[in-house]
């Protein structure tokens, strides 16, 4: 699903450099990325997803090279085949909660909203246990709200690749577990892969593979 080849990227005006010799994800598979803050694992997430583009090398996903597409080939690619649970979860605070989830179907044509769809968004609300909060705005929710919205916002155009940056962190112990198991079991039903950086290593034994990110800055391919 995922394959990096030979990869370099720093930001400008920085120090900051990135080297990932190669790395690869498989179909299905749930991968978690742990490491050091700073080494650059949301980093990682953003060129993955078409984001930011590397200096050199290779991006694919889905066997589509993400790397050599423009900007808009790269956004629609990304709202049709990526689910991204952002670590600020990115909703917009003049919206209501529905609004956001249904947000990606409102800026491309590459999605059709139907009423399968917004019953869809009804229904992940009400799994994520916030089917009651869909006419407040964005700016009304707890911190533990925003991640579930965002999380439904994510899921609900049913990608085959979600990325997860600390997609639990601002969860109390009852819904993360509540919560992953929801987002777990929506991957499972349709085959899709997980690619989740986190800080919880509670959370690992869910995994099938765990990568330590200062690997990557070691020089160590995975």
């Amino acid at each position: 699903m995922i394959d990096i080849r030979s990869l370099e990227f720093g930001y400008r005006d920085s120090d900051f450099h990135l080297t990932i010799p190669a790395f690869a994800v498989t179909p299905s598979e749930r991968l978690a990325v742990i490491g050091p803050s700073g080494s650059g694992k949301t980093t990682l997430l953003n060129l993955i997803a078409g984001i930011l583009t590397p200096t050199s090398g290779r991006v694919s996903v889905g066997g589509v090279a993400v790397s050599g597409m423009n900007d808009a080939q790269r956004r629609d690619f990304r709202i049709t085949n990526i689910g991204f649970v952002f670590q600020d979860f990115e909703l917009l605070d003049y919206l209501n909660v529905i609004d956001n989830i249904l947000h990606p179907y409102r800026i491309t044509r590459a999605l059709e909203l139907d009423s399968a769809v917004r019953a869809r968004a009804v229904s992940l609300a009400d799994d994520m246990g916030i089917g009651d909060k869909l006419k407040r705005r964005a700016n009304e929710l707890s911190q533990g709200e925003k991640q579930r919205a965002a999380i439904c916002r994510a899921l609900l155009p049913q990608p085959r690749l979600i990325l997860a940056d600390e997609a639990t962190g601002n969860l109390d112990p009852a819904n993360k577990t509540r919560i992953l198991d929801l987002l777990f079991d929506s991957i499972e039903a349709h085959g899709a892969t997980l690619l989740a950086v986190t800080h919880d290593h509670e959370l690992l034994p869910r995994f099938d593979r765990v990568i330590d990110f200062q690997d990557f800055r070691d020089g160590v391919p995975a």
